[in-house]
């Protein structure tokens, strides 16, 4: 199993869609690359903590790719907006990708260069050593299974699954 430690906007956007996925064992909201101690939700929120909303997304290589989990990381998020996912605006949303070891940090470099032939701007994804995970309240795990009705899961999060579904439609899982 390999586990990556991803941020591109709100969490619960890439959860959604990492959970759809074949061989994807597990998807953690949480929050990395901050210098606090601690990490909560409303710490995070308010941007003086250095956390991102991230993901950590656990994978059988056997089963998917890990280049492909990393391309749909970008398919699904804007890498090129600094601090800022649509309306979602600050550090904390920020565009970034915690490496484990010296081999993640080499699969996200070739993913960022990979992703550059699909942008105009500049890519501004942060690429840094993963010190720390804090996982998320227990509301913040599975948001958009467990709260169908809510417009921001129709309204943001629906349309990034229908996005990676139609490029990347052989490593969905049918039940889902």
């Amino acid at each position: 199993m390999v586990t990556y430690t991803l941020a591109g906007g709100c969490f619960w956007c890439l959860d959604a869609v990492f959970r759809r996925l074949k061989g994807v064992e597990s998807s953690l909201c949480g929050y990395a690359g901050g210098s606090a101690e601690d990490a909560h939700y409303n710490a995070v929120a308010s941007g003086k903590t250095g956390h991102t909303e991230s993901v950590q997304v656990t994978f059988d290589e056997s089963v998917i790719p890990a280049e492909t989990i990393l391309d749909i990381f970008f398919l699904i998020h804007n890498p090129t907006t600094l601090n800022q996912q649509g309306n979602d605006k600050g550090s904390q949303y920020r565009s970034a990708m915690f490496h484990a070891d010296d081999a993640q940090k080499s699969d996200f470099q070739a993913a960022i260069e990979r992703t550059k032939a699909h942008w105009d701007d500049p890519i501004v994804t942060e690429l840094t050593p993963l010190e720390k995970f804090y996982e998320a309240e227990p509301e913040h795990q599975d948001y958009f299974n467990n709260n169908p009705g809510n417009g921001y899961c129709s309204i943001v999060i629906e349309p990034k699954i229908s996005k990676a579904r139609q490029a990347y439609t052989k490593w969905f899982k049918e039940d889902v």
